[in-house]
């Protein structure tokens, strides 16, 4: 201590000189510059909820957001700042976001942030166009994504439990969010950035294993390495058993529903969680996704501003899932379960405000009508939809098919083994395996070729001495009748359709899960070949490797290539099938997902012109696997169609 004076004491400090015997105006002299910039400061950036007001508080002021989803994963990065400025123009405060914990991780340890995956360029393209941030890192996130978002290899370890208090899997996800919350918490609200709360898992309780010991730890977490200012919350259905699984204490309750929800009944289900605080819709549905063999969906633009104006006179706060919904590029698409497996087609178009292609809807402007009756409106136009261009037909040949060309396809060789093994024992996350043995016998007769129940997961692609004999599919058609002579191949090709990311335990292996059987005799020594088409197409193959000679079309798997020129422009594009029945597209070596005409509602896959090369050849590769038409062609237009569903039995147009 050193004294001034007999009622005055200054504790000494580095910036103030021990020696110095200083009297108190010259101390005050000293310090003067240190207490103007303290009264010159602004007040530090808070984002809080006000129980007493049922509110929350930006800043000490009261706040309510309007907000809408996007998926940085479903959009090219090319179009984000396009989507993300009509999404602030239609008035919208914040964005939701998911983090698909499998998009960034696709190995243990393995880390991908790089293109696409660029989460942290996405955010701050949020902030840069004034857009507040509502994030939903998981770790599981539904989403309609393969698995939930979570990794496929946590099924390595096939007995593991997901989203549990499973030693090992709180191992992995412990991992993984070490890696990524360092990089979201210098964005956070409070640190400066515009991350106003963050979502802990995802509709937990919808899942059958409620353990709160696994909501603790990850509520732990998110703690230790974000803080305890930032503001956590859940989201759950309104039932009441799902909201007793979903909330925890210490983490705010918030309810999704959609227009067809009874409002009163929702938020009063919210209220039995959560007895104060602002009201909080999560996720409000502005539409729904589609499903491989059902009608496309949708919700009129009446329904959903009528629910919108309800909420917003409540003083409630809304985020709307969609507002777009972008595309399931190569193997994203998720599955539901629901009395049986359904996958979700490769468009997530979602009816959203803005379309697949990001377009502004007739549904986009009467949401932006209902906001402008609370708030002001951005000063100025809305940004128009991107331009189409219909490049029209352009033939494709056949260049080999499948059984041709597995040295291409796995040039490591087959893995041997008694009994099929799964994708996951094998470490094949997505896309195709084969599975080869030879018939025991002669089999002059029509012999049963038969799977276990529930053991095809998920379409299988049978071939004789590499003749197509027809599909076997999961809650599907599971026998075949075949004949042939002792020591024919026998040929299964499976695909993984996207794995299950809600409506039952979500452990969902791929691949044959069982024995095939032929008359009930189990089959064995089998040929197992991973397959790494896409590694194969991006490094160029087939178009760079010399012509097979091959047969003119052909039923079964095989490959079919083409190139077409762009006028000098690069506009986005919708691409049909005509006679096409199922597969997969590339261009440029770009996977653009799955087509299934055949089984509908989509007809068209969407063709981001970023994937293409204006004035130069763009490359087309397709892997049809049941059977292409005999002069096969794509056709190139400047509009979706989603009008078509061809269910297993029936065909009917929507």
């Amino acid at each position: 201590m050193v004294s001034t004076s007999p009622h005055v004491t200054v504790t000494t400090s580095p910036l103030i000189p021990s020696a110095a015997r200083m009297e108190l105006p010259a101390l005050a002299l000293l310090l003067m510059p240190v207490l103007l910039h303290t009264q010159a400061s602004p007040p530090a950036r808070s984002f809080q909820i006000d129980y007493d007001s049922d509110c929350f508080r930006k800043d000490g002021a009261p706040f309510r957001y309007v907000s809408g989803s996007i998926h940085y994963a479903r959009v090219p990065r090319p179009a984000w700042r396009d989507r993300l400025l009509k999404m602030y123009m239609s008035g919208l405060s914040a964005v939701q976001v998911y983090i698909p914990w499998n998009y960034h991780e696709p190995l243990p340890g393995v880390y991908d942030f790089a293109g696409d995956r660029d989460v942290e360029a996405f955010l701050d393209l949020t902030a840069e166009l004034g857009l507040l941030v509502i994030l939903r890192p998981g770790p599981y996130i539904c989403a309609e994504w393969e698995m939930g978002g979570l990794p496929a290899w946590l099924l390595w370890k096939p007995d593991i439990v997901l989203r549990s208090s499973d030693p090992d899997y709180l191992a992995a996800v412990d991992s993984w969010l070490h890696v990524l919350l360092p990089k979201i918490k210098p964005r956070l609200y409070q640190h400066g950035g515009n991350i106003i709360s963050v979502q802990v898992e995802n509709e937990y309780g919808s899942y059958y294993a409620c353990d709160y010991n696994y909501l603790r730890h990850l509520l732990g977490t998110f703690r230790a390495l974000l803080g305890h200012d930032v503001l956590l919350f859940t989201t759950d259905d309104t039932q009441v058993d799902e909201l007793h699984c979903g909330t925890l204490q210490g983490l705010y309750a918030t309810v999704d529903f959609g227009p067809d929800s009874n409002i009163t009944e929702a938020f009063g289900a919210q209220r039995l969680v959560q007895p104060k605080g602002p009201l909080v819709n999560s996720e409000y549905y502005t539409g729904w996704l589609d499903y491989w063999g059902e009608a496309h969906a949708s919700i009129s633009s009446a329904r959903v501003a009528r629910g919108l104006v309800d909420m917003l006179q409540l003083g409630a706060n809304v985020n709307m899932y969609m507002f777009q919904g972008g595309t399931n590029f190569a193997y994203w698409s998720g599955a539901d379960f629901k009395e049986e497996y359904k996958p979700v087609t490769t468009s997530y178009d979602y009816d959203a405000p803005l379309s697949e292609a990001g377009d502004p809807t007739e549904k986009l402007f009467a949401i932006r009508t209902v906001i402008s009756k609370f708030q002001a409106l951005p000063v100025g136009p809305m940004p128009p939809a991107t331009p189409k261009f219909a490049y029209g037909r352009v033939a494709l040949q056949k260049y080999a098919n499948l059984l041709d060309v597995l040295d291409i396809l796995c040039p490591s060789g087959p893995i041997q083994s008694q009994f099929p093994l799964t994708f996951e024992a094998i470490k094949q996350a997505h896309g195709f395996v084969l599975y080869r043995t030879h018939l025991p016998r002669d089999i002059p007769d029509p012999a049963t070729l038969s799977a276990p129940p529930h053991s095809i997961c998920d379409r299988g692609y049978v071939m004789l001495q590499k003749e197509y004999q027809g599909t076997l599919e999961r809650d599907g058609q599971t026998a075949l009748q075949v004949t042939g002579r002792e020591g024919a191949t026998l040929d299964v090709l499976l695909e993984n359709m996207g794995r299950i990311n809600f409506g039952a335990n979500v452990s969902d292996f791929k691949g044959l899960l069982g024995n095939l059987s032929l008359d009930s005799s189990p089959l064995s020594s089998w040929l197992i070949y991973p397959l790494a088409i896409d590694t194969a197409v991006q490094q160029g193959w087939p178009h760079t490797a010399p012509p097979k000679s091959s047969s003119r079309g052909g039923a079964g798997p095989a490959f079919y290539t083409g190139a077409f020129e762009t006028p000098g422009i690069a506009w986005d594009t919708f691409v049909k099938f005509p006679g096409w029945s199922k597969g997969q597209l590339w261009i440029n070596g770009f996977n653009l997902g799955r087509y299934w005409p055949q089984r509908g509602p989509q007809q068209t896959l969407f063709v981001p012109g970023s994937v293409l090369h204006p004035g130069r050849p763009n490359n087309i590769t397709v892997l049809e696997l049941e059977g292409a038409p005999p002069t096969p062609f794509l056709l190139f237009l400047d509009r979706p169609f989603f009008n078509m569903t061809l269910s297993r039995s029936t065909a009917a147009t929507k």
